[in-house]
C-alpha cells in the first residue's frame, strides 16, 4: 500500500509542472525536491525498467476507496494518458481526472478543437481501457453541433436501458425474481453499487446463455446498459461560448441527464488564437490585436438562470478539492450539468510550468470565480449557489502582468491598456458582487411561498 510517483521516460514532455508544484523538499537542501528535472538520456535505460515494473503493480480496488477527495482520487487509474497535447497544457488534467472517476462507464462527445486533436490523433489515442477491458467510448463531432451529438448519445443510452429493463421484466419467470429485482433496483451511485450491478449483469448473461428465445438473445445484446452510463460533452470555449452555443443552450434547457465540461482557454487555441466570447477584456488575440474591448460572456450565470442546471466554475490549480467535488456533484445530479474549467494555454504567453501558479492568481484576483450552483440545495432549504473563493485578494494587475496577451497591449497602447485594466478590475468586482448576492438567496421549494428573508433581500 505504499505510494510512488513514476515517470514514463519516453512520454514525459519535460514541461516541469510536476516539479514546480511538488511540495516535498529536502530539509538539507531546500532546492532539491522529491522529484527533480534531470537529463533524460542519462536515465532512460533505468527508468524504462522502473516504468515496466510500475505498470505491473496491481491497481487499487476501487470499492476500497470509501471517501473520494482530491488526494484519494489520484489513486484511481487514469484512462487518458500520453495525449500529445502542448507541454504543460491546462486542459488535459481535467480529462485525466474525469477518466479516473468515470472512465470505465462514460461516453464522450468531443467538439472539434484542441481536445479533439490530442483526443483522436490517429493512429493512436490517449484514451485506453483498464484491465477489465473497459474504457471511455469517444467520438468527435463538429464545432457547431457537439451538444446535439452528445444529447443523441444520452437518448440512445436511455432507450437501450429502457429496452433492457422491459425485456428483463418479461423474462423474470425464467431468470428469477431475485436477480431481476436486484438489477432493476440496484443503487449505482458509488463504486460498491456499480461493482454489485456488474456482478449481477454477469450472472444475468450466464442465465441468458441457457435460454434460446428471441427475447433472451435481444436482452443479451443490451444487458450492459443495465450498468449506469455517464455522458459527457467536452469542448473548448470556441464551441461552448461561440459557434456551438445555440445547440449547447438547447441541450442544457432540454433537462436531460448530460454533463458538459468546457475547457476554457479564453481563446480559439487550436486554430491560431482568435478572440472568442470567453476572451477577457483587454487581452490581445487575433481579431483583437489591441485588446478585446468587451468583457467575457458569463456562460455560468446564463445557465444558472434556468434554475434546474447544475453549474460549477473550477480551477484545479487553485482548489483541486473543489474541482473533484464539482465533478462528483455533476455526475450525481440527474439533470443537465455544466462545468467550466480554467485551462491555461500557450496562447496566454508564459512558461506553462507556472500554469498552476497563474490559476491561483486568477482566482485570488476575482478574474476567475470558483462556485457551485446545485438546484438540489433548494429542496434542502439552502441557497443553491455556493461560492468557494471570494476573490479580491490581489489586484487584477498582478494577475495580468505575467501574461504576454496583456503585456503586449500595454506595450502597443499604454493608455488603452490602463482603461482596459480598470474595466477588468471593475468587471471582476461586479461579477463577485453578483454571485455574493445570489449566494444569500434562499429560493422557495416547489409549491412553497417565497422565504421572508428572500423577499427582504430582493426589496433591499
Amino acid at each position: 500500500m505504499k505510494f510512488t510517483i513514476q515517470v514514463a521516460p519516453e512520454d514525459c514532455t519535460g514541461c516541469g509542472v510536476c516539479v514546480n508544484v511538488c511540495p516535498a523538499k529536502n530539509k538539507a537542501n531546500p532546492r532539491r525536491k522529491a522529484i527533480n528535472m534531470e537529463d533524460r538520456l542519462e536515465h532512460l535505460a533505468s527508468e524504462r525498467d522502473n516504468f515496466t515494473f510500475f505498470l505491473n503493480i496491481p491497481e487499487i480496488d476501487r470499492t476500497a476507496i470509501t471517501h473520494l477527495d482530491m488526494r484519494m482520487s489520484q489513486f484511481l487509474e487514469p484512462l487518458f494518458e500520453f495525449s500529445g497535447a502542448c507541454a504543460g497544457c491546462g486542459e488535459t488534467p481535467y480529462i485525466k481526472l474525469l477518466t479516473q472517476l468515470y472512465g470505465d462507464r462514460m461516453l464522450i462527445a468531443n467538439a472539434t478543437g484542441c481536445s479533439s486533436i490530442y483526443g483522436g490523433n490517429l493512429p493512436t489515442t490517449p484514451y485506453r481501457t483498464n484491465r477489465e477491458d473497459r474504457g471511455p467510448a469517444w467520438c468527435n463531432s463538429l464545432f457547431e453541433d457537439n451538444a446535439e451529438f452528445g444529447l443523441g448519445m444520452r437518448l440512445a443510452v436511455d432507450y437501450h436501458r429502457a429496452k433492457a429493463e422491459s425485456l428483463l421484466k418479461s423474462l423474470a419467470p425464467q431468470l428469477g425474481d431475485s436477480l431481476v429485482g436486484e438489477l432493476l433496483n440496484g443503487e449505482q451511485r458509488d463504486e460498491t453499487g456499480l461493482a454489485a450491478q456488474r456482478r449481477g449483469v454477469a450472472a444475468l448473461r450466464e442465465k441468458l446463455a441457457g435460454l434460446d428465445t428471441p427475447e433472451a438473445r435481444e436482452l443479451m445484446q443490451v444487458a450492459d446498459y443495465l450498468v449506469r452510463r455517464t455522458v459527457w460533452l467536452i469542448g473548448g470555449d470556441g464551441w461552448a461560448f461561440d459557434i456551438g452555443y445555440g445547440g449547447l443552450d438547447h441541450v442544457l434547457a432540454s433537462n436531460h441527464d448530460v454533463n458538459v465540461l468546457v475547457l476554457d482557454t479564453e481563446v480559439y487555441s487550436n486554430t491560431g488564437g482568435q478572440s472568442s466570447k470567453a476572451t477577457p477584456v483587454g487581452a490581445a488575440a487575433k481579431f483583437a490585436a489591441k485588446g478585446k474591448p468587451t468583457d467575457k460572456k458569463d456562460l455560468g450565470l446564463i445557465a444558472m438562470s434556468y434554475g434546474y442546471i447544475y453549474v460549477a466554475s473550477v480551477a484545479f490549480g487553485s482548489n483541486p478539492q473543489q474541482t473533484v467535488r464539482a465533478f462528483q456533484e455533476a455526475d450525481a445530479y440527474q439533470g443537465p450539468s455544466l462545468i467550466i474549467g480554467y485551462s491555461h494555454c500557450i496562447a496566454h504567453g508564459y512558461d506553462l510550468r507556472y500554469g498552476v501558479d497563474q490559476q491561483q492568481r486568477a482566482v485570488n484576483s476575482g478574474v476567475w470565480p470558483l462556485y457551485r450552483y446545485d438546484p438540489r440545495r433548494v429542496e434542502a432549504g439552502e441557497p443553491p449557489l455556493v461560492i468557494d473563493a471570494q476573490g479580491g485578494k490581489i489586484p487584477v494587475a498582478e494577475y495580468e502582468k505575467n501574461e504576454t496577451r496583456f503585456r503586449m497591449v500595454e506595450k502597443i497602447d499604454p493608455e488603452g491598456y490602463r482603461r482596459y485594466l480598470e474595466a477588468s478590475q471593475e468587471a471582476a468586482a461586479r461579477r463577485m458582487a453578483t454571485y455574493q448576492h445570489m449566494s444569500q438567496l434562499r429560493l422557495p421549494k416547489a409549491g412553497e411561498e417565497p422565504h421572508e428573508e428572500t423577499l427582504k433581500e430582493v426589496a433591499n
